[in-house]
């Protein structure tokens, strides 16, 4: 009698979900050719085609389909029956799975990630960021981290920390021999660092005063879609950049960068650790939320 594994399941599921096996893989931390011979030997041992495959996409079959619609609530029991079972855990362990996007990884890396890790060595935690909003449940997330403003309104949040902003900053060598942009359409005559984002649209930069909204469509020399490649071209004096301060706030102590128009750049939402609602969730799950509560407590100190 064959058996099946909850991995395997889960692999259909997430192949389903996302529609192609290389992303899936990330999803669940494998290589795309271990999950596709994963999935190869689940459909040899049911004796059906659980997806179709061409070289430009994955689908389900009917079978498929039907597959996924049954296994699906199946798995979200067996879930749930697991969580009761760790829920009772004397020592956390187990693996925390987190979506975020890359700045605000950064952002909390040290604060809260590292220091539960330091706590509790039996835990680990996949850590997985990506530019576009994605929707935790179905991707199999524990936890995310977004900007208040994009946390979706049927989850639980807790603030991480205070309001953040936005800094547009310029090598010293850069700004030598030019005249220092007074108002964001200045920028018009600098060259910029432009930026691309996930859905591959250019990044027009938001400035603020007075309540009055203004975007700029910078021109520069080189677009790139990454906050640590950005920084090095305006570290180069390439051009002038946009970035979260906390980026670049070591860089403008150290007076390696000098941040202008910052009386056009306003606070912005606070970043959000949310999750959805448990009933029994394991004790790696209750500890790391008491941990976000710890700092969100200590960060609304003055």
């Amino acid at each position: 009698m064959s058996s099946y594994s909850l991995s395997d399941l889960d692999a259909v599921l997430a192949i389903g979900r996302r529609g192609s096996f290389r992303a899936a893989a990330l999803d669940l931390g494998m290589s795309t050719s271990a999950l596709s011979n994963a999935i190869a030997k689940l459909e040899g041992q049911l004796g059906v085609r659980l997806f179709n495959r061409t070289t430009r996409s994955v689908s389900l079959t009917e079978a498929g389909r039907r597959f996924v619609d049954q296994v699906a609530p199946a798995l979200t029991d067996i879930r749930e029956a697991l969580d009761a079972v760790r829920s009772q855990q004397a020592t956390p362990s187990g693996t925390l799975r987190i979506n975020t996007f890359a700045t605000a990884g950064r952002e909390i890396l040290s604060p809260l990630v590292l220091t539960f890790l330091r706590r509790f060595p039996g835990v680990q935690i996949d850590l997985v960021t990506e530019g576009n909003l994605v929707d935790i449940v179905a991707g199999g997330f524990d936890f995310g981290v977004r900007s208040a403003n994009l946390v979706p309104t049927d989850m639980i949040a807790i603030p991480l920390g205070a309001a953040r902003e936005y800094a547009v900053v310029a090598a010293p060598a850069y700004l030598e021999h030019r005249d220092l942009p007074r108002v964001p359409t200045d920028l018009l005559a600098h060259a910029c660092i432009r930026t691309r984002l996930p859905n591959g649209a250019l990044f027009r930069w938001p400035f603020e005063a007075e309540g009055h909204p203004v975007q700029i469509d910078v021109d520069g020399p080189i677009t790139l879609d990454e906050a640590s490649l950005a920084r090095i071209a305006v570290l180069e004096a390439v051009g002038i950049g946009f970035f979260m301060l906390s980026d670049v706030r070591d860089d403008i102590d150290a007076g390696r960068l000098v941040r202008i128009l910052q009386q056009w750049t306003p606070p912005l939402a606070p970043l959000c650790l949310y999750y959805p609602s448990r009933r029994n969730p394991p004790a790696a799950f209750k500890v790391f939320v008491d941990l976000a509560r710890e700092l969100a407590r200590g960060s609304s100190r003055p």
